[in-house]
């Protein structure tokens, strides 16, 4: 297998350096707007099979030509959703496989935001998912952590843990602490802005998918491991757009442990009109506010170091089993003292850029294979889930 990472930031290195340590691939180009940091990415694997490129994710025709010149059998976009789409449409140019961890991106309904949806997190990756197969060729779209392993659960869930599901449940938080920061989020704000603000998807059979206001439905969750009890709110995620497509469920939804210090400063961003990407003109130039806050705040993957603590996704299923009623949690920590040591990747990125590593290999050797645009969910979840054993960093469940 011959590998494309898009996006050399914190995601794009960790994977560079979870897959450096497996023999699945023969190649791999780390791309990056940026030279010096695919530079830089690349040569922290110490491993010959990496080579670093400069590449604009937005120029299609560029990256068809990269891909092309590499032949390059799949690409792994480790690039904020803006650019989901150019490089999901030069894979399918190229001839190539495709995988992000986060999907085009999608625009409110314009007279009902809070109650009707608009155009979905995905709507136009699936707009072609006849092209892709016709090409004979597969988009796994959402195979990060949350939407992915996420999604996964919930397809093992339903294969072998209930024989009907009543409801399905994601459930992100953590007891991440970053020292010396006042404000300091352990992802993109760019990326973390536009899920949280956006109005949130709730997915109901009855109903099919609807909004409600940001920050909706608030409800205290306790994660395993030592996080313990955390608040979490609805928020839009790819995960209540994929899983109903292959597993029977009756209501799906997302919630994230933000913590009210943090939902306090989205708001604020939000009034002051600094969540927006359309550009603004100051003095001589024309920014996007939303770039502006990004640049003003330390680098997620800069934050290693800083932090302390453990991070957990995981995905909540209630149903019956044997005539029972069963509630399980089905979950991935990671303590960020432990990525840190081992990886060099903070607990955030390095959770995200594991999943769509697993993924590679699983296709490489003939376990995943389809075609069109496919999430998770479409795929048999026991081979991932012991794959990820396999990288020592294994999953969990409990009995709720």
């Amino acid at each position: 297998m011959r590998i494309l990472i898009v996006g050399a930031g914190g995601v794009g290195t960790a994977a560079a350096r979870i897959a450096a340590r497996r023999s699945f691939f023969t190649h791999c180009v780390v791309a990056d707007y940026v030279r010096e940091r695919a530079v830089a990415a690349a040569r922290a694997t110490d491993d010959p099979r990496f080579v670093a490129a400069a590449i604009d994710a937005s120029d299609e025709a560029a990256v068809e030509a990269l891909l092309r010149e590499h032949r390059i059998d799949v690409v792994l976009n480790a690039t904020d959703p803006r650019f989901v789409m150019p490089l999901f449409r030069a894979a399918l140019a190229a001839g190539a496989h495709y995988l992000d961890m986060a999907m085009s991106l999608s625009r409110p309904h314009p007279e009902q935001p809070y109650a009707r949806t608009g155009v979905m997190l995905g709507d136009e990756q699936f707009a072609l998912a006849g092209e892709w197969e016709a090409a004979g060729r597969l988009a796994l779209v959402g195979m990060g952590v949350e939407p992915g392993l996420s999604d996964v659960f919930a397809r093992y869930a339903s294969d072998h843990l209930f024989d009907t599901i009543e409801e399905i449940g994601v459930r992100d938080g953590a007891d991440l602490t970053v020292d010396g920061y006042d404000f300091a989020p352990s992802f993109s704000i760019w990326t973390t802005i536009e899920e949280c603000l956006n109005p949130p998807v709730v997915w109901e059979k009855d109903r099919g998918w609807f909004t409600t206001a940001p920050f909706s439905e608030p409800e205290v969750f306790d994660f395993p491991e030592g996080i313990g009890e955390v608040e979490c709110v609805n928020v839009e995620h790819e995960e209540v757009l994929l899983i109903p497509r292959w597993v029977d469920a009756p209501r799906v939804t997302f919630k994230y442990g933000l913590g009210q210090e943090f939902i306090d400063v989205l708001r604020t961003l939000h009034k002051l009109g600094l969540d927006r990407t359309e550009k603004v003109r100051v003095g001589d130039v024309e920014v996007s506010p939303r770039d502006v806050v990004a640049a003003c705040l330390p680098d997620p993957a800069a934050l290693g170091g800083r932090m302390r603590g453990k991070t957990c996704a995981g995905t909540w299923v209630k149903g019956v089993r044997d005539g029972a009623p069963r509630e399980v949690y089905l979950y991935h920590v990671v303590d960020n003292e432990w990525s840190m040591r081992e990886y060099g990747s903070q607990a955030v990125v390095w959770q995200t850029a594991l999943n769509p590593v697993v993924a590679l290999e699983l296709l490489a050797n003939g376990t995943w294979k389809g075609s069109g645009v496919l999430g998770p969910e479409a795929l048999p979840a026991e081979p991932f889930l012991d794959l990820l054993n396999a990288y020592g960093s294994p999953w969990g469940m409990r009995e709720q």
